[in-house]
């Protein structure tokens, strides 16, 4: 059954309950409901040996929980003889039975339902005379992993939370990342690890999501890692906001024998739930453009009083957008490059890439991953890819164990032409990466290469076939005479100090009404030229070039009388993304477009000619 399917199936209970609930409160019986039918489908098999086992132990006095776990080959269980079709047996006492069942939970998948407040809706449905038939609903659907693997499921949790979310005005893409770019995130963290995806070693590696959502990237990271490498172990942690999120990621990671203790509850920002950890992996897409006023006190003191012995050293960014906080945090959880280094993606929208000026909170975090040689890559992606905007969107990679090739280097990767249309629309979504689109840009950021895509034309202007990639290894296609080739770049790597500048202040002397220069007479300024506010202006020159030279060639030809007030000179860093795939296309020649205006022109005047017989 595949997701889609299925979350129709479960969308379909949302008929039952039209009338007594509104639309925006569906979820609160649909998403709780199909995690407990779930749990319930996995526990099935064990059951019979599960309660055996626990009566022999209550007998015998002994603490009965870690047999039972053991018996039943998960990190949870339960000890009620009833399940979900078992209480379809008693229609009277459902409410009762129902409370028993849940209770009989380990403490684990308890939190579960408690994080889902469960019970209010058991309350509610009973009265409304639905809780039978809803139980009903989801005891008639088989949810056992054997039918329903755990990509499926995952994916059918991330569809239901999709539409409740779009019903309620609320912001789906706090929830969770669409699967490919994922799986694209994923390529990246993992490619140039040979250790880990060599079949056959059995190595245990650390994964940590500070926005984990439903858990889908700790879920795909997971998978990528067993399809490769099957001895290789990930141990997921992360922390979630959200308490239905929460609840849903917490349910996934017990079905998926994770330990559940490593999934944490809270905010990330005001309340580090992994408080010390380091982490060898890390994934994370933090909400866009949301500001973080409520966690405001909080950061700004741990930023005053711990510095860089804290998690916000670098700056703060302004109040409106609190994502590159999440960028310092990962940093924060990086394992030393001592002992073997950390790696991280993270999804950002375009505005960590340039908003802020030299000495601004954003300049000063840029300029502390570029100056400590952290930024591997940064990939924009294709816009409409999220389920709740179509902004575009970057993933960076940092890590703090580049390969020797890349030191000093940054690659970015324009991968925004790199999509498909979808058959039909999700939200805000339209598009979505191939299979082999994601091939494409792993490949090139694995390969560390500049490449671009050259399109052939010929003669009359048309282009003969489809665009060629072409990388630094590849020879470019030639041109037919009389035709010319088109060169897109799409992959392209830069020193890290080519996104730095100095930002200098440019004075000019303050004239009297007579037009003399002013000079000052007292203290410091006593025989200094007094700089005219209303004539001040700022240059930003690049960090490669010399000051001097650029002020003598840029500056004073055009304003001979002009000096630098060096105290005010500020490094910043911007990294404008788009500048550097930007290809210009020269307009047509003004006798090409008089010729088709004169083609136009006669054509309409023929027209009008032939109406007018």
């Amino acid at each position: 059954m595949n997701h889609q399917a299925l979350s129709s199936f479960i969308w379909s209970v949302a008929d039952l309950l039209r009338g007594d609930y509104k639309q925006s409160e569906y979820g609160r019986v649909i998403l709780p409901f199909t995690v407990l039918r779930r749990l319930d489908c996995v526990l099935a098999a064990t059951k019979p040996a599960v309660l055996a086992e626990f009566e022999a132990k209550t007998k015998a006095g002994l603490n009965p929980e870690p047999f039972l776990l053991r018996k039943a080959g998960q990190r949870f269980c339960n000890t009620s003889p009833l399940d979900l079709v078992k209480l379809l047996g008693d229609q009277d006492h459902i409410r009762q039975n129902l409370y028993a069942y849940v209770q009989a939970f380990s403490p684990a998948a308890r939190d579960i339902f408690e994080r889902f407040d469960f019970f209010t809706q058991v309350e509610r449905l009973a009265k409304a005379n639905l809780l039978y038939l809803v139980t009903e609903k989801f005891a008639n659907i088989d949810l056992h992993p054997d039918v329903v693997d755990n990509a499926s499921m995952g994916a059918a949790f991330e569809e239901l939370i999709r539409k409740f979310a779009e019903i309620s005005n609320e912001t789906a893409g706090e929830h969770f990342t669409p699967r490919e770019v994922i799986r694209l995130m994923v390529n990246l963290l993992f490619i140039e690890d040979d250790e880990v995806l060599t079949a056959g070693n059995a190595v245990v590696r650390t994964l940590y999501d500070p926005t984990a959502g439903t858990g889908g990237m700790l879920s795909v990271a997971g998978e990528f890692l067993a399809e490769h490498n099957p001895q290789a172990r990930l141990t997921m942690h992360g922390q979630e906001l959200n308490d239905e999120s929460y609840a849903i990621c917490k349910a996934d990671m017990l079905i998926k024998g994770q330990d559940v203790a490593n999934i944490v509850a809270g905010n990330t920002l005001s309340d580090d739930g992994h408080g010390g950890r380091k982490f060898d992996y890390m994934l994370s897409n933090p909400p866009f453009g949301v500001e973080w006023k409520k966690v405001e006190k909080q950061v700004r003191q741990e930023h005053e009083q711990k510095g860089f012995d804290g998690r916000f050293g670098p700056g703060l960014p302004r109040v409106s957008d609190g994502s590159m906080l999440f960028l310092m945090h990962l940093l924060s959880k990086m394992r030393p490059a001592a002992d073997g280094g950390s790696r991280f993606g993270i999804v950002l929208n375009g505005s960590p890439l340039f908003t802020g000026g030299a000495g601004s909170g954003e300049s000063e975090i840029r300029r502390y991953v570029l100056e400590n040689d952290l930024v591997e890559a940064i990939v924009g992606l294709p816009t409409d890819m999220f389920y709740n905007t179509g902004i575009a969107t970057y993933v960076w990679v940092l890590s703090n164990r580049k390969p020797r090739y890349r030191e000093g280097q940054v690659q970015l990767i324009d991968a925004s032409g790199y999509w498909q249309k979808m058959r039909k629309s999700l939200g805000s979504k339209r598009r979505e990466m191939s299979d082999e689109h994601i091939a494409t840009v792993t490949r090139l950021f694995g390969d560390f290469t500049e490449a671009e895509l050259v399109t052939v034309f010929d003669a009359a202007g048309q282009a003969l076939g489809e665009p060629v990639l072409v990388t630094r290894k590849d020879s470019a296609p030639e041109a037919p005479e009389g035709g010319r080739i088109k060169r897109v770049p799409i992959a392209r790597i830069f020193r890290n100090r080519d996104f730095g500048y100095t930002t200098i202040t440019v004075e000019r002397p303050l004239r009297d009404e007579a037009g003399k220069v002013v000079v000052g007479t007292k203290g410091k300024q006593k025989g200094k030229l007094q700089p005219d506010s209303a004539l001040r202006d700022t240059e930003n020159v690049p960090l490669a070039e010399d000051i001097g030279a650029y002020f003598k060639r840029e500056v004073l030809p055009h304003a001979p009388d002009a000096w630098i007030d060096e105290e005010k000179s500020k490094v910043g860093y911007e990294i404008p993304f788009n500048r550097h795939f930007y290809v210009f296309e020269p307009p047509r020649s003004l006798h090409a477009i008089d010729e088709e205006l004169k083609t136009v022109t006669a054509s309409i005047m023929k027209m009008l000619g032939e109406l007018a017989e």
